[in-house]
């Protein structure tokens, strides 16, 4: 085993982020292509850097969010964070008690860590679906939890999310809705009703995923549960900061569905140019993916024999893609826990620098290197952690 902890992806991520430095420092930030889809930013304007004081900033910021979100989200108010796992937290830190249950509904497993994570750290038990027919609230639940989006990009069906709720409503149990990039991909592509107009109670988005803000989290709600939410959060000191709502509310103001609609219609054919090589390619709504599984499968059936888990296989081609074509992908450069999928998002700002028939290149070059190192322990060990 190549990646054996959580303490082994910080270090496989402080090797990545080695790597970015050096790239930016020979090539200039040009030189990387960022295709996780999460790049995020802080489109600021002239007048933003001298309001991002602790008041001054955040009197200024906290009415222009509560604005911009509402649109985006609905909702009675709006919180910002400083991840969308501060506010699952903070969530499960006002609304959950030692003993009570958490119940979870999502399209596939498994969840984001976050979830089952913050339920062990205040005593709550956890159960998670993905069958609709076997889902059900307990006499302890206290939060249902819908993911609208997995962490690569199952969509959840319109009618199991209207289930959930009222199932949910039927036992006064409230609803939260991790919409992480869902809140974009389900309205965006799927053409879904926001999370709160289904009968939400609260649902939290990513302001870097599929979108140009920062990394953070924004949650709605309705007005009761967000004043009790609020509280939680700054006394733990998950809000996010002025400069964070800043970037933000200038992101949300600049929001177009545009580009999500330009990779949908790019997608199929760079999945259709890798899988002449690479059969276990598939199709996410913004690009191509080669799960953790499916790599190793695909390795076996072209006769390659490794004793690594898939978790090593797929962190080692993502650090292959970084040191060899500059490309980040999430293996890579995720926090502990992150999905091991390997995703190629044409909706990323830099995928329009490279282009189509580039992309399929770099894959199709950097996978032919990854089989030739895949059964040695000492190549891999240095991809993953040099």
């Amino acid at each position: 085993m190549l990646v054996n902890s959580s303490v082994d992806e910080v270090k496989r991520r402080e090797a990545a982020l080695r790597v970015i430095k050096s790239t930016i420092k020979e090539k200039g930030r040009n030189g990387l292509y960022d295709l996780t889809g999460l790049s995020g930013g802080f489109p600021l304007v002239e007048g933003d850097i001298r309001l991002l004081e602790t008041y001054a900033g955040s009197a200024i910021f906290e009415d222009a969010i509560q604005v911009v979100g509402r649109i985006h989200l609905g909702g009675d108010k709006i919180l910002a964070l400083n991840r969308t796992s501060s506010g699952i937290l903070a969530a499960i830190l006002a609304l959950v008690k030692e003993g009570d249950e958490i119940v979870h509904y999502l399209p596939k497993h498994p969840a984001h860590p976050s979830i089952p994570r913050s339920a062990e750290l205040v005593g709550a038990s956890y159960r998670e679906f993905d069958d609709i027919n076997d889902f059900e609230v307990g006499e302890n639940t206290s939060l249902v939890f819908i993911t609208g989006s997995t962490m690569d990009h199952e969509i959840i069906d319109k009618n199991d999310f209207l289930k959930v709720i009222k199932i949910s409503k039927s036992r006064n149990v409230p609803v939260f809705v991790d919409d992480a990039s869902g809140a974009r991909l389900r309205t965006v592509i799927y053409k879904q009703p926001r999370a709160m107009d289904m009968g939400a109670d609260m649902a939290i988005t990513s302001t870097d995923k599929l979108m140009d803000g920062p990394r953070g989290g924004l949650m709605a709600g309705k007005a009761d549960i967000m004043d009790l939410v609020k509280s939680k959060a700054q006394q733990f000191g998950l809000e996010a900061q002025s400069p964070l709502v800043a970037g933000m509310v200038r992101a949300f103001e600049n929001f177009s569905p545009e580009k999500i609609l330009e990779a949908l219609s790019k997608k199929h054919e760079v999945c259709n140019a890798l899988k002449k090589d690479i059969k276990s390619v598939k199709e996410t709504p913004t690009g191509v993916m080669l799960s953790s599984n499916d790599l190793k499968l695909e390795l076996e059936n072209r006769g390659i024999t490794t004793r690594f888990s898939a978790l090593d296989l797929s962190d080692t081609l993502a650090m292959l893609f970084l040191r060899k074509q500059n490309i980040i992908t999430i293996p890579a450069v995720g926090m502990p826990g992150a999905s091991p999928t390997i995703r190629i998002d044409l909706a990323s700002q830099d995928a329009g620098r490279i282009g189509v028939d580039l992309i399929v290149d770099m894959f199709k070059e950097t996978f032919s290197e990854f089989e030739s190192i895949a059964a040695d322990e000492k190549v891999c060990r240095a991809v993953l952690y040099a």
